[in-house]
């Protein structure tokens, strides 16, 4: 738990992604991890996730054994339970939950909880919870992380939901005091003229450069 949390750290570009497809789930995982994504999130959405996870995984331990694959939109204890089974290294919530905290610390694993509200980020921090997810991050922005973040000086900030790939935006966030960005359908709008996941690569190591101010 606390190895990727460090890992989150060094690495705090964070794509949140799900496809239907086995095969363009394993093309973007790869093009991710080439443009030195180090922690991915695959989420619960869709008929196909579990079995696409458990793909990603045997790809990853096959490949990739640096990456943390964790698993996102976990709304109750049975589907956290169900993806800690298959071999998730960390499980992410829209939502605040005392049943899936629990599961995830007697199993040793990050739990990363969405919240919105002061009394949300307090009952996480109340649950163990280390690093919270400011979710949805474009509708709350980085004037609110500004404002809540004194009152909770022992936690990590990641927010997702909305965050612009844009140097403008990613500065906002970082000033802020965040500790990681989760990048969705922003970073996976692919260019019009692409016919392969180079694009992807190349996104995901300018990203890196902007958030590392390498």
């Amino acid at each position: 738990m606390t190895n990727t949390l460090e890992i989150i750290g060094n690495y705090p570009v964070i794509p949140v992604y799900y496809h239907e497809d086995k095969d363009t789930c394993i093309n973007v995982l790869k093009a991710s991890y080439a443009g030195g994504i180090r922690v991915f999130e695959f989420t619960n959405r869709g008929g196909n996730a579990p079995e696409n996870f458990k793909a990603l995984l045997e790809y990853r331990n096959a490949n990739l054994p640096d990456l943390k694959l964790g698993i996102g939109t976990i709304k109750t204890v049975e589907q956290a339970q169900q993806y800690i089974s298959i071999g998730a290294d960390f499980i992410v919530s829209p939502i605040v939950k005392e049943d899936i905290a629990k599961l995830a610390f007697t199993n040793a694993i990050l739990w990363v909880p969405g919240c919105m509200t002061p009394t949300e980020i307090n009952f996480a921090e109340e649950l163990g919870a280390s690093l919270v997810k400011l979710f949805p991050g474009d509708t709350l922005g980085p004037s609110f992380l500004k404002a809540i973040k004194p009152l909770f000086p022992g936690l990590k900030f990641m927010p997702t939901g909305g965050v612009d790939v844009n140097k403008e935006n990613i500065d906002s966030w970082l000033n802020a005091g965040v500790t990681a960005l989760g990048f969705g359908s922003k970073l996976f709008q692919a260019p019009q003229d692409a016919n392969d996941f180079s694009w992807l690569t190349e996104r995901c190591a300018s990203l890196l450069k902007l958030v590392n101010k390498g």
